[in-house]
């Protein structure tokens, strides 16, 4: 796995051994990339922009965005076999002082309403087989923490089928293999 563009472009980011952890795919992530710069359907620029990455991993997608310039990205993993990767990721493409890891479970632990910033970007990568997504999505529409053009991008199962709420709006969907990848804003 590897950067793909920006100040990083094409060094390689470590991955986990086990089975448990299921980083973003390269093509996937350049689809998502694409998508981001060039569509029409919303105005972020990934450029200065202070991003959240939930269930971030190995942190593919919020390094991705520094090595774009991004001005800032918080980590958000608890998962004990994939926090010192993510650390090593972090420092081997030096960038300890652009970024931040918050070892707490999203769920039980977090509470979004102290965060003293907004995100022009959250990134929420879940367990496929998640269910509470739409409860998080809430609470993160709650604490009001998304800034006024920002997206949320959530990457998922092709077929998972997930009901969410009327303050979230889908501004485009795209399938890739076996995973999906759903651009959307709150309303």
């Amino acid at each position: 796995m590897r950067i793909i563009s920006g100040s990083f472009k094409g060094k390689k980011i470590l991955e986990p051994k086990d089975q448990f952890t299921r980083p973003l795919k390269d093509l996937t992530k350049e689809s998502l990339f694409n998508i981001l710069v060039h569509s029409q359907k919303f105005d972020i620029r990934i450029k200065t922009s202070n991003i959240l990455d939930l269930f971030s991993g190995v942190g593919s997608f919020g390094l991705e965005c520094l090595s774009r310039q991004a001005s800032f990205v918080t980590f958000i993993e608890n998962y004990k076999r994939v926090l010192p990767i993510l650390e090593k990721n972090i420092l081997n493409l030096n960038c300890l002082d652009k970024s931040k890891i918050i070892e707490k479970d999203i769920f039980k632990q977090i509470n979004f309403n102290s965060f003293n910033q907004k995100f022009n970007i959250i990134f929420m990568d879940p367990p496929y087989k998640e269910k509470l997504l739409s409860e998080l999505l809430k609470k993160i529409f709650e604490a009001n923490i998304l800034s006024k053009k920002g997206i949320i991008i959530i990457h998922r199962h092709k077929n998972e089928k997930d009901n969410f709420q009327e303050f979230f709006k889908i501004l485009e969907e795209k399938k890739y293999g076996i995973s999906k990848i759903i651009f959307g804003k709150f309303i």
